[in-house]
């Protein structure tokens, strides 16, 4: 019950710009690993450190790697926690169903707030921020 109101908490103050602060205690990348294994994140997710499996729907949904934009600690948090609430356009249809919500499993229920924790940590550290090219040139 702690689990569902924290994440409730999470995701009512994730709309709300007072929450911008927002931060959870560190996590730990090598848990955060564990815990994507257990539950089975490489059957539609692949990462840099551990295979794909490909499970029912064969999806290859790729995370981490080289990115203009930082994905921040709270946008990998909504993700986990709400995978509906912004769905990539380029997987939106082979990652939706019907009613337009992600095929993503809720682990709200299964998962401990410090699971959570470290799964993001790891998440986190599997992205590469790559500056964006400028046609600034120095003064010589």
């Amino acid at each position: 019950m702690v689990i569902i109101l924290l994440c409730g908490g999470l995701l009512i103050s994730s709309c709300n710009q007072q929450a911008r602060g927002f931060a959870l205690p560190e996590g730990d990348i090598e848990n955060g690993k564990v815990t994507y294994k257990k539950l089975a994140c490489f059957e539609c997710h692949n990462i840099s450190q551990i295979d794909w499996k490909g499970g029912s729907d064969n999806l290859n949904i790729p995370l981490g790697g080289k990115l203009s934009k930082l994905k921040s600690y709270g946008d990998l948090v909504t993700s986990v926690i709400n995978p509906s609430h912004k769905l990539a356009r380029s997987y939106e249809q082979k990652t939706t169903k019907k009613d337009g919500h992600s095929k993503m499993k809720s682990y709200n229920e299964v998962m401990t707030v410090q699971e959570l924790i470290d799964l993001v940590t790891f998440l986190q550290s599997e992205y590469d921020i790559i500056a964006p090219p400028t046609h600034y040139h120095p003064y010589n």
